[in-house]
């Protein structure tokens, strides 16, 4: 089942992202903590390329803000206008509420076919952390009952799974499985037909388990700062991103978005009126999928989770981060790309840096800006165009700590 948004055309969803787009930006400049980290003029942010001339806003600059500004840092109102506030590590405290959908979990369960004659076994976590909570408020969206089941006790799951004749399971990939078999174990038979998870990967073969089982599984992509961001349809291709926010690919340590099908850091600006994250990094990797979903929604399409953004390497005792790599390319306008390369030899560690670009450069330049800018010392050449590849790495930490 689809809404109106998720089969826009693409002139209609840039229509009314032109329209919401400006008006989030000035919610976010009229809060205090936005003052040092949205700088343009709101009318004119109306499209992807002005959002992308936005600075980058990091976790850590939220654990910063919400330490000099607790509760959020600013970012939001006060917690009086929440129902719930959250804590994940960090820590970050992250404003909520149950009701109306807020975390927008509803349009990823309605794309698993759940619905009012359902009951969804809720083993996601209640306690501090919101997913328990958000995929309530989704269930409660399409008219679903919930078991608020939660982690743990795989026994009592699975008796009560089968005593209330469960149909629907929410939660992490793996902790079905578990359910599962601790039911037959048990002699118990379910009724779970459905399966919507998060937060872990749905390897291929534990998919397939389940669907040995009769259990439709997808997933989706959600964080307790931005709520849904990207969710599996019937079609199996790839993730499509929510209609509620506006997902960007950048290269990591940047906010320079990458071409489609290149791999690159997730940034999500989120269109919630009343937590507006402006180019939010989010830590992962993934990369545009191109085309549109034969479901027929027509939003664009990612991926999926392809790993961590966060590449710091610790060689010879100093931390090397990729926003020093982006600093580095900076330096030099000539040069496109960097990629820091880091390995054992002779038992010391051994960076080696490789820079693309189409001008002949002076070696020794790049060599002092290493230097001054990675604070280490590195064999450093220079590559032509498109001589790197497009995976995402910034720094690729090859040295290996067993055998």
């Amino acid at each position: 089942m689809t809404d109106t948004d998720e089969t826009r055309s693409p002139e209609a969803r840039a229509a009314a992202i032109a329209d919401a787009l400006p008006r989030q930006i000035a919610r976010a400049q009229a809060l205090p903590g936005y003052a040092a980290l949205c700088d343009a003029d709101a009318g004119g942010v109306t499209d992807r390329a002005a959002l992308a001339r936005q600075p980058v806003l990091r976790k850590a600059d939220l654990v910063a803000a919400q330490k000099a500004a607790p509760p959020f840092g600013g970012l939001a109102g006060p917690a009086t206008d929440f129902t719930h506030v959250f804590q994940s590590p960090g820590p970050i405290y992250e404003p909520g509420r149950i009701d109306g959908d807020w975390f927008r979990l509803g349009r990823f369960l309605r794309a698993c076919g759940i619905g009012a004659d359902d009951l969804v076994q809720n083993c996601f976590g209640y306690h501090l952390t919101p997913a328990g909570m958000m995929f309530e408020s989704g269930a409660r969206a399409v008219g679903a009952r919930v078991l608020p089941a939660g982690t743990g006790q795989t026994e009592l799951q699975a008796q009560a799974a089968a005593d209330l004749g469960v149909t629907a399971y929410a939660g992490t990939p793996d902790f079905l499985k578990a359910i599962l078999e601790k039911a037959d174990a048990m002699g118990l038979g379910l009724g779970i037909g459905k399966a919507a998870v998060s937060g872990g990967a749905l390897f291929p073969s534990l998919r397939q388990f389940y669907a040995d089982r009769g259990i439709d599984c997808r997933q989706c992509y959600a964080t307790a700062d931005l709520g849904l961001i990207a969710y599996e349809s019937d079609a199996m291709e790839g993730m499509i991103v929510d209609e509620g926010v506006i997902v960007e690919i950048v290269t990591p340590g940047t906010g320079d978005p990458v071409d489609d099908g290149d791999v690159g850091e997730v940034v999500v600006t989120t269109l919630n009126p009343d937590y507006p994250l402006i180019r939010f990094a989010t830590g992962d990797l993934s990369a545009v999928l191109p085309g549109v979903s034969p479901c027929g929604r027509t939003n664009m399409r990612i991926k999926g989770w392809m790993g961590r953004a966060d590449q710091t390497a610790k060689v010879k005792g100093m931390f090397v981060r990729p926003e020093q790599v982006a600093a580095l390319v900076a330096r030099h306008p000539e040069v496109a790309r960097a990629r820091v390369t880091v390995t054992r030899r002779d038992e010391a560690d051994a960076m080696a840096v490789a820079l693309e670009t189409d001008a002949p450069g002076d070696l020794a330049g790049y060599e002092a800006s290493v230097r001054e800018v990675l604070k280490l010392r590195g064999t450093v050449s220079v590559l032509a165009p498109g001589s790197l590849s497009r995976d995402g790495k910034v720094i690729d930490d090859q040295r290996t700590y067993e055998g």
